[in-house]
């Protein structure tokens, strides 16, 4: 089976309704570029320093995601959903994936789609072509989506939808072997 040859999936958040975005960086990423080692599964497994500004005002709180469209499922793949995180929170550091006790506040992991809480790295399968790795942080108009630790990342993404005032995104690359 090649998996280079099927096609490519749309960015994920051009298919929602549109919002103002915000500005987000990271001491370890680079918008556009392939991810670093210490953030893929088979290297450091580590999530990434994240950094936000410029949300609206209104601002709640947030939701923090990596998502995967181009991983060969019909739904892509989750690698890491951080909810209900303060609107006073404005940056994640190296490593924050690790566990909930890296969080602050009431801010907590969801399972990503291996199963675990907390962040997976990039792992595409080998052989497939380079897959994006979408981090966003959601600006949201709640302080929580009132999702518990059983929700997935789907459902959260849902409850954020209806709630999501702005958006900021930085887009990694990877592929095995790379």
């Amino acid at each position: 089976m090649d998996l280079s040859t099927r096609p490519i999936a749309p960015e994920p958040y051009e298919q929602l309704p549109a919002v103002p975005r915000f500005l987000l960086t990271s001491d370890d990423l680079v918008d556009g570029t392939p991810m670093p080692a210490a953030q893929v599964a088979s290297g450091g497994n580590t999530s990434p320093h994240l950094r936000w500004s410029g949300e609206p005002e209104g601002t709640q709180g947030f939701l923090i995601t990596c998502f995967d469209p181009d991983a060969p499922t019909p739904a892509g793949w989750w690698h890491w959903t951080v909810v209900d995180v303060d609107a006073a929170t404005h940056e994640l550091p190296t490593g924050a994936g690790s566990s909930d006790l890296e969080l602050d506040g009431a801010a907590f992991h969801l399972r990503a789609d291996h199963g675990e809480a907390g962040y997976l790295g990039a792992a595409p399968p080998p052989g497939d072509r380079p897959h994006r790795y979408v981090f966003a942080v959601h600006a949201l108009d709640v302080p929580t989506l009132g999702l518990d630790d059983e929700a997935t990342p789907t459902m959260a993404s849902f409850q954020a939808l209806f709630h999501t005032i702005a958006r900021a995104t930085l887009t990694v690359t990877h592929a095995e072997g790379a």
